[in-house]
């Protein structure tokens, strides 16, 4: 059972991207990604509006370069920061945009509270800057690990050696910390705390295989019958490389399902 103060700690924030350069596709957001934050980008104003009147508690860093003029940023971050609907948004800037009155201007005037973030010389530097950002907005919450849930996808399976054999499921979520999983066929009927040294799952065409523990199992009502969902906790003995894969994997679920929400 969980603490009871938790009901008054702050639950997880998605992290948007609005515009994101080169840079942030292919070295920020990866970033963020390997430390469980949940991360979308998004290319146009418009689709995030609808982002954003839907998920008010959330952390949005906007690349000023793009799309307007930074004074039309200005007046725009402004009407966000101001609005009823979006006043809760926490809004930074990350840009490649180093001038010094423009960045005091959003610092100490226009006062976004995730602040200006510079890409143009040590983006190490740069990178550690969100991370203390997002560390001080308590973007995680109480959340450990991204999650994604499968939705009966046919391409996320797993393999479970039994008595010499392998048995066939489909993944029904899944992070770095386990998986859950409804076998086809007969329930195997697999104990508490057995541990499978051989696991294989598929994640589309990424085969990875795993070691992992069963944690227990639940009934889920699904389609109008109950199946028997069985959970399980992945090992230390996973190696990084694997977990790194499972949480590119669930980045991409995650954003493919907000780019379908959003259309």
């Amino acid at each position: 059972m969980s603490d009871s103060t938790d009901v008054f700690q702050e639950p997880e924030k998605k992290v948007f991207f609005l515009n994101p350069s080169a840079v942030i596709m292919n070295k920020i957001i990866p970033e963020l990604v390997q430390q469980e934050y949940e991360v979308y980008s998004i290319k146009d104003r418009e689709t995030l509006k609808r982002a954003l009147k839907k998920y008010k508690n959330c952390v949005l860093f906007i690349d000023i370069n793009e799309d307007m003029s930074e004074k039309e940023w200005e007046v725009w971050i402004t009407a966000v920061m101001k609005s009823p609907e979006t006043k809760g948004i926490s809004i930074g800037i990350i840009t490649s945009n180093d001038d010094e009155l423009i960045k005091r201007k959003y610092l100490l005037s226009v006062k976004v509270p995730c602040g200006y973030t510079v890409l143009k010389y040590d983006l190490d530097k740069a990178i550690t800057h969100i991370f203390e950002v997002l560390q001080a907005v308590n973007a995680k919450g109480r959340r450990k690990f991204v999650r994604a849930t499968m939705d009966r996808d046919a391409n996320t399976t797993v393999n479970l050696p039994i008595s010499g054999m392998f048995v066939k499921g489909r993944i029904v979520d899944i992070s770095t910390a386990g998986f859950s999983c409804i076998f086809n066929g007969e329930d195997p009927e697999i104990s508490r705390n057995i541990l499978f040294r051989d696991i294989q799952i598929k994640l589309q065409s990424v085969i990875l295989k795993v070691e992992g523990i069963v944690f227990g199992f639940r009934s889920d009502d699904t389609e109008k019958k109950i199946e028997k969902v069985y959970v399980f906790i992945f090992t230390q003995r996973v190696d990084p490389d694997t977990r790194s894969k499972i949480r590119k994997y669930i980045q991409q679920n995650l954003q493919n399902k907000m780019d379908a929400e959003l259309k």
